[in-house]
């Protein structure tokens, strides 16, 4: 196992720098500096708030499809890996991300009582042109310390949406309104949880929302890595 790692060493998820051999995921460094997001967090995306909050001043403005949300990692320190995770190749960042996830989101998973892990699908096109789906990765860790089932073809991505990042809401919104259709039965299935990489408006995961309880599921929430502007 050593040799391996000296051959093909495992790199820091937050600066990129090779690992140590007794190092896992972070370096020490980056690990000494981890900014985790705790409580008071709002309500409905998960962004710190004021503790006499319940909300943050988007979520008052904006109706949601979701129940609720959360996210362990600042925005500006895992904005670089997020990208080296989703277009590199770096798909054991997945492992470091999941058990942080885990383990800070431990009391609040289990509170949601999920039945499923929903990753966000990729289209077809984008999936073969990438290798592998980064969300799916990361459901698959989350639920290796959860126990809860991953569900990764109970919804197909139909549409084939233009990037999002250049977008404001109202455009992410309407590039993906109908991207998404479940094609698997639900009536089993109570409440899902959504996995993402970030969550930067929630348009992605309002309307992955909408098509699930269309289908039948009545509680659905989110776990991504980090959110935006964090």
């Amino acid at each position: 196992m050593n040799l391996l790692k000296i051959l093909y060493p495992e790199r820091c998820i937050i600066c990129d720098g090779v690992l140590a051999l007794s190092e896992h995921n972070f370096c020490g460094k980056c690990l000494s500096e981890l900014k985790l997001i705790k409580e008071p967090v709002c309500m409905r995306c998960g962004r710190p708030v004021k503790s006499e909050e319940e909300y943050c001043e988007e979520c008052r403005e904006v109706k949601h499809n979701f129940v609720g949300g959360r996210f362990s990692f600042s925005y500006e320190q895992t904005a670089s890996g997020l990208y080296r995770f989703k277009y590199m190749n770096r798909m054991r960042y997945a492992v470091g991300y999941g058990e942080i996830l885990g383990r800070e989101l431990k009391t609040w998973i289990g509170a949601v009582g999920a039945d499923a892990l929903v990753p966000v699908p990729l289209h077809k096109k984008r999936l073969i042109k990438r290798g592998y789906n980064q969300a799916k990765l990361l459901a698959e860790e989350i639920s290796r310390h959860t126990g809860i089932p991953v569900y990764a073809d109970l919804v197909a991505r139909i549409k084939n949406t233009v990037p999002q990042k250049t977008f404001d809401r109202k455009h992410r919104v309407n590039n993906l309104k109908n991207a998404f259709i479940v094609r698997e039965n639900v009536v089993k299935l109570d409440t899902v949880i959504i996995v993402d990489d970030i969550f930067t408006t929630g348009s992605t995961i309002d309307s992955l929302s909408e098509a699930l309880t269309a289908a039948g599921v009545k509680r659905v929430f989110f776990i991504t890595v980090t959110a935006a502007g964090t």
